[in-house]
C-alpha cells in the first residue's frame, strides 16, 4: 500500500522529468524560431533595398527619357563584332529626320552623310571601333533620301564595353538635330561681316568724302581769291565758270550723300503715278546739253514712235538716268551719248549708250554697283552714283545691268515694271 507522502514524491519526480524534457525540446525551438526571425528580417531588408534600387532605377529611367524627349536627342549602339547600329531611344524632330530599322549597318548609315564630312567621320569612326580613341564628336549634314534637302546633326559616342583583350564590344551615342544651332550660328558669322563691311564702308566713306569735298573747296576758295585780281572780262567770266563748275560738282556730292542716307534709312516715300516717259528723257538731254562739248560729243534719244506710259516713282526713275547720264558725260571726250527705251512683256528697259573709255568686261557685275567703288580714280566722283542707282531700282521692283568693253563704250540700263 503506497502512502500518500510516497505518491506525493513519485508525482514530483515525474513532474520534474517532464519540465526537463520540455526545456530540452523548447530551447532547441526557441533558437530555430530566433534564427528564423534574424533570417526573415534580412530577407525584409534586402527586400526593401531590392525595392528601393528598382525605384532608383525607374526613377533614373524617367529621368533619363525625359532628358531625351527636352534635347530632342536619339540614343544609338553600336554592336562592334556585327558592325551594326541599333537606334534604341528616338527623340528628334520627326519631320524630315532619317530613321533606321534596328540591326543597320554602318555602310548603309554612311550612305545618309554629305560628302563633304564622310573622310572625318569614316576616320573617327573607325579609330573609336579599333579602340584607339574612348570617345568622338562630330557635327555633320544628312541628306534627305529622295530629296535635295539636307539637314544638321550632331554626334557624340563613347566605348561602353570591352572584351577581356581591351578591345571595344559596344559603342554607345547620341544624336541631336541642330538646324537652329547653325541658323544662329550663320546669322551671328552674317552680323560680324556686316559689322567688319560696315566699319570697312565707314573707313572708305571717310576717306572719298573728305578728298572729295576738298577738291572742289580749294578750287572754288583759290579761283574767288583771283577772281578780284583779274584784268580782263574774258578772264572773269572763265574763272566764274570754274567756280560754277565745282560749286555744282559739290552739290552734286551732298546731293548723293543725302540720296544715300534716306535710302538706307528708309525715309524716302515712294510715289507712284503714270507719266509719259519720252518728256521726262527731252528733260534729262536738255539739262547736259549745256554740260558736253556739243562738237566732239553728240547727246541724243533714240528715234521712237513708242511713248510707253509706266505707273512708278517718276522722281526716283529721273535720278536713275541722271545718274548714268552723268557718267557717261564724265567718261565720253568723243563720240555719242543716246538715251533708248524698249519693252518687253511687263518690263520697261531703259538705257543709256556711250562711246567713252568702257569697263573692263571682268568688272561688269553686281559689284561695280557697290557703294565707293570707282572704276578711275583720276574721275571725281564718290562711287555713290551706281550704288544710288541699284538701291532705287530695287525700290522700285525692278533692277540694273551694264554692258561694256574697255575701248568701246558702255551701256548702262534699268528695268522696272510697266504696271
Amino acid at each position: 500500500m503506497v502512502s500518500l507522502s510516497e505518491l506525493f514524491l513519485l508525482d514530483l519526480g515525474a513532474f520534474m522529468r517532464l519540465d526537463i524534457m520540455a526545456w530540452v525540446l523548447g530551447v532547441p525551438v526557441v533558437i530555430v524560431a530566433v534564427v528564423l526571425l534574424v533570417v526573415q528580417q534580412r530577407q525584409s531588408r534586402r527586400l526593401q533595398e531590392d525595392l528601393n534600387q528598382l525605384s532608383k532605377i525607374k526613377r533614373h529611367t524617367i529621368e533619363y527619357e525625359l532628358v531625351l524627349k527636352t534635347m530632342k536627342m536619339c540614343v544609338w549602339r553600336i554592336d562592334v563584332p556585327s558592325q551594326t547600329v541599333t537606334f534604341e531611344s528616338d527623340y528628334r524632330d520627326s519631320f524630315d529626320t532619317v530613321v533606321f530599322p534596328p540591326e543597320t549597318g554602318l555602310d548603309v548609315l554612311g550612305e545618309t552623310i554629305a560628302p563633304a564630312y564622310v573622310d572625318n567621320i569614316n576616320k573617327n569612326m573607325k579609330d573609336l571601333l579599333e579602340g584607339k580613341i574612348e570617345q568622338y564628336h562630330v557635327q555633320y549634314e544628312v541628306m534627305i533620301p529622295h530629296s535635295d534637302r539636307t539637314y544638321w546633326e550632331e554626334s557624340y559616342a563613347t566605348v561602353d564595353k570591352r572584351d577581356l583583350a581591351g578591345n571595344p564590344l559596344t559603342v554607345v551615342g547620341t544624336s541631336q538635330r541642330i538646324d537652329k544651332q547653325k541658323e544662329i550660328e550663320r546669322d551671328l558669322i552674317d552680323a560680324r561681316n556686316h559689322a567688319e563691311e560696315s566699319d570697312r564702308l565707314k573707313s572708305a566713306f571717310l576717306a572719298n568724302i573728305s578728298h572729295e569735298i576738298r577738291t572742289p573747296l580749294n578750287a572754288i576758295v583759290g579761283f574767288s581769291e583771283v577772281l578780284s585780281m583779274t584784268q580782263t572780262d574774258e578772264e572773269r567770266e572763265q574763272l566764274i565758270g570754274l567756280i560754277r563748275e565745282n560749286n555744282a560738282q559739290l552739290l552734286r556730292l551732298f546731293d548723293d550723300m543725302v540720296h544715300m542716307s534716306k535710302l538706307e534709312a528708309g525715309g524716302e516715300t515712294i510715289r507712284k503715278n503714270r507719266f509719259d516717259l519720252r518728256p521726262l528723257l527731252e528733260e534729262i538731254m536738255q539739262r547736259y546739253t549745256e554740260k558736253i562739248d556739243g562738237r566732239r560729243v553728240k547727246l541724243q534719244l533714240m528715234q521712237s514712235e513708242d511713248n510707253p506710259k509706266p505707273f512708278t516713282d517718276r522722281e526716283r526713275l529721273s535720278e536713275i538716268i541722271n545718274q548714268y547720264v552723268n557718267n557717261a558725260v564724265k567718261f565720253t571726250s568723243d563720240g555719242s551719248i543716246t538715251l533708248g527705251y524698249e519693252q518687253k512683256d511687263n518690263m520697261l528697259r531703259i538705257w543709256v549708250n556711250d562711246t567713252g573709255k568702257g569697263i573692263p568686261e571682268d568688272r561688269c557685275d553686281d559689284r561695280l554697283f557697290e557703294r565707293f567703288v570707282k572704276i578711275d580714280e583720276f574721275v571725281p566722283g564718290t562711287g555713290l552714283g551706281l550704288s544710288i542707282c541699284r538701291s532705287m531700282a530695287l525700290s522700285l521692283g525692278g533692277k540694273v545691268g551694264v554692258q561694256s568693253s574697255l575701248g568701246v563704250g558702255s551701256k548702262f540700263w534699268v528695268d522696272i515694271p510697266v504696271e
